[in-house]
């Protein structure tokens, strides 16, 4: 029986609730600033953003900035900075607009994945009612989870919100040219193919992260579109190669420009069995925030050394794809969902580590649709099967009832961690206390003029150093010892200059110890640091001459 290509009037309004309902929940990221992770790069001193100009616009296509190839995310900035300037309520305005349109493309998703699997087609008597119930979950378990705070209230994550549009819709398209394509051809099922196709193109434009679409394509085909079981495979492995050929254009324009960029750690400092554990890791991290979203933190480093737990949850990760792989040979729903919740992650573990995060919340933006999807599908179902059987009738709903509404007091209340840099690195730093965040604390105080603190946090990051930071650690007796300077407390500034230069006699050190010591009346020795420092007489920033 040939089904609708069109989607139902009362799915657009259920969309239309789930985009307001989130629209409304990230409201209070308006309130949030900018952070000192990214967006100076990204916004505060972007040269791109400056203009918006046809000059703007081939730069923006034709040159990589900062190692990365997105000229949607800089021209969709550049636009707000027109409007905006360096305001970043704008930003964020921003940001939650796209993200609601993401859950409004989450629900109509969901709507044709349904009916493509037959889902909520039953002759019970409220089976509309149940389907638009299982529409509405699917994009509040989506959009208002915790997992997508990062992508939503952080203006870096533009790129994110841009790249959901595009993916999402080359998604649609793709769907309804399958539809079309068994049931009549002909030139609309080409007309909505050729729209997937030019859709995964711009996605790659905001965001490389979506290369790995064709593979998901691949996965609809086999469930729950049953193509690939019940069709032709040579012809839909030959549907996919021109997604494949821009997959891997993309894939390899950005393996150049990180190499060139020095983004990416090379195996030699991080090997293959350390890889290994750390995504495996990863995987079991997004598993567990999935489903008990507590501990969410900004920027999660990898420890140092890796401690043996790692290997324990890359084995439990490993065996839960085992079993999703086995039960997903009767029940193809399951193993279709673990591989959409899979792949969107790929690009993102340890295999291709750029930088030094050892998982983040932002990469579940894509992986976290499929999942939610299934978790409203088993919502519904369970309602169907047992929602007349006594309390269950009652408690079922409840217990949705009070998920969502504990989502949503979690998301609200990780939007404060994104209002400015100082709630930014005390969020982590209440739950992953690593030098870092106590450095990137530091320098944030001392930007404030707040130096006691400073010099806390400095102090308290020199006391936890391990691992590698030892190779580094004359950075932060530098920090702590301008932080010194600044408040007045020059012998201690010159003393712990003196013990950064022990380990690093750079130029810079020189003169700050020399403005310290000439403070303190010592003149000649303040002469003889200005002459080593030479013609350096910059700030005191983070060196690794490792």
């Amino acid at each position: 029986m040939s089904r609708p290509t069109r989607i139902p009037g009362a799915t657009w309004l259920v969309a239309a609730a789930a985009g307001l309902i989130c629209l409304l929940v990230y409201l209070k990221s308006l309130s949030c600033g900018f952070v000192n992770y990214d967006d100076p790069v990204y916004i505060l001193n972007n040269p791109l953003l400056g203009r918006l100009d046809g000059a703007m616009l081939v730069d923006a296509f034709t040159r990589p900035y900062e190692g990365w190839w997105m000229p949607l995310t800089w021209i969709s900035l550049a636009v707000d900075h027109r409007f905006w300037g360096v305001n970043p309520t704008g930003y964020h305005l921003t940001n939650i607009v796209l993200h609601a349109v993401n859950v409004v493309l989450v629900v109509l998703l969901a709507d044709r994945l349904c009916t493509a699997a037959g889902i909520g087609e039953t002759a019970v008597p409220d089976a509309g009612r149940s389907r638009g119930w299982l529409l509405l979950l699917a994009g509040l378990f989506w959009g208002m989870h915790p997992l997508r705070v990062e992508s939503v209230a952080w203006v870096t994550e533009r790129k994110d919100v841009l790249n959901g549009i595009f993916t999402l819709g080359a998604l649609l398209l793709y769907l309804r040219y399958a539809r079309i394509r068994e049931e009549r051809g002909g030139r609309a099922a080409l007309h909505a193919y050729l729209l997937s196709l030019v859709l995964f193109v711009l996605s790659l434009m905001a965001k490389s992260v979506s290369v790995v679409l064709p593979a998901m394509l691949l996965v609809a085909d086999w469930y729950p579109l049953g193509r690939l079981r019940t069709g032709n495979v040579r012809r839909m492995l030959l549907e996919k190669v021109p997604f494949l050929a821009v997959s891997v254009a993309m894939s390899m324009l950005t393996f150049y420009l990180a190499g060139q960029s020095n983004y990416l750690v090379p195996y030699a400092y991080f090997p293959f069995g350390q890889r290994l554990v750390v995504s495996g890791n990863a995987i079991f991290a997004y598993c567990r925030l999935f489903l008990w979203p507590v501990g969410i933190v900004p920027y999660r480093m990898i420890p140092d050394p890796i401690p043996d737990y790692f290997t324990v949850t890359t084995a439990v990760a490993l065996l839960f794809c085992c079993a999703c792989v086995v039960a997903g040979r009767k029940r193809h729903w399951v193993g279709a969902t673990w591989a959409a919740f899979l792949l969107p992650l790929l690009p993102v573990l340890a295999f291709f580590q750029n930088g030094d995060q050892a998982y983040a919340a932002r990469f579940t933006y894509l992986s976290a649709i499929a999942p939610s999807i299934a978790a409203a599908v088993i919502v519904v179902a369970a309602r169907e099967r047992w929602g007349n059987r006594g309390a269950v009738r009652y408690l079922l709903p409840g217990a949705v009832c009070a998920l969502l509404a504990w989502h949503a007091v979690l998301t609200v209340r990780l939007i404060d961690v994104w209002k400015s840099p100082e709630t930014f690195w005390t969020r982590v730093i209440e739950v992953d206390p690593e030098v870092i965040a106590y450095k990137e604390r530091g320098r944030v105080y001392h930007a404030e003029g707040e130096y006691d603190a400073a010099i806390r946090d400095f102090s308290t990051a020199i006391d936890r150093v391990t691992g590698g930071f030892r190779d580094t650690v004359y950075n932060l007796y530098a920090f702590r010892g301008e932080s010194y300077r600044a408040k007045g407390d020059y012998r201690a500034a010159v003393r712990d200059f003196t013990a950064a230069i022990s380990m690093l006699p750079d130029p810079t050190y020189y003169y700050h110890r020399g403005l310290a010591l000439e403070a303190l009346g010592m003149a000649k020795e303040a002469a003889e640091d200005f002459a080593r420092a030479g013609d350096e007489q910059g700030p005191i920033v983070w060196i690794d001459r490792r």
